[in-house]
């Protein structure tokens, strides 16, 4: 207890002393699932708004497989993602692998799935209200999808904040396309496993408090934003 207790201590000593590794880490974290989170939107709320305002062959499979995709593993999309990138893989010569970016579009994976879903389904109701009225006024599909986005802006801030979520707690894939390198792909999650396993407590925990700070705040945003769509 006693020395649970001096880590806690070192711990909360790195964070009030600003430590300029701590926040090299906590500053590439943020900056690269802010990255992914914004990308998962563009890409994913148009995909959510589209499934539910289009009716085609296929459509209940894409949306049954998108929820699939929720409880992809991670390290099966970081295992992809290396095949793809490494040096004898078809995209090796962009030279992308062990770089942020790889690891942003790791994240990107993983979130996109949970920005469309979460788009989809009060874009549906949306639609299921609103739709005859877009229709008699020969909205267009791109025009109804930025109907459905600006009735429903609080649950695009609410997807974003989950991709946000997803992402930034996210260790199995992007320590393998990032590599762990201190100083250039080291995040909050990766150090704190590699910390951890060096026995090196103080700044894994410090982390660990950052990381549970920051999902925390996330969870209740988004947690108050549901609250409010479902009282109106």
């Amino acid at each position: 207890m006693n020395d649970f207790a001096q880590s806690v201590a070192a711990a909360l000593t790195l964070i009030g002393e600003a430590d300029a590794e701590l926040l090299g880490i906590v500053a590439l974290s943020v900056r690269v699932s802010l990255t992914a989170g914004i990308v998962a939107l563009l890409i994913g709320a148009p995909i959510g708004a589209l499934l539910a305002i289009t009716r085609f062959r296929g459509r209940q499979v894409v949306i049954v497989l998108t929820n699939a995709l929720l409880g992809l593993p991670p390290v099966v999309v970081g295992l992809a993602l290396y095949l793809l990138l490494s040096r004898s893989g078809p995209l090796g010569a962009a030279g992308l692998l062990f770089t942020p970016t790889a690891m942003v579009i790791a994240q990107t994976l993983l979130a996109t799935p949970i920005v469309v879903a979460l788009v989809h389904r009060p874009a549906s109701l949306l639609w299921a209200e609103y739709g005859d009225l877009a229709r008699i006024d020969g909205l267009s599909t791109l025009r109804s999808i930025g109907l459905l986005f600006a009735l429903g802006r609080t649950s695009l801030l609410t997807a974003f904040l989950a991709a946000f979520g997803r992402a930034i707690a996210e260790v199995g894939a992007i320590i393998i396309v990032g590599g762990n390198i201190r100083g250039f792909t080291r995040t909050m999650t990766t150090a704190i496993a590699l910390e951890t396993s060096k026995g090196e407590l103080p700044l894994a925990l410090g982390l660990g408090l950052i990381l549970l700070a920051l999902s925390v705040a996330v969870s209740t945003v988004a947690f108050l934003l549901v609250g409010r769509v479902g009282e109106k």
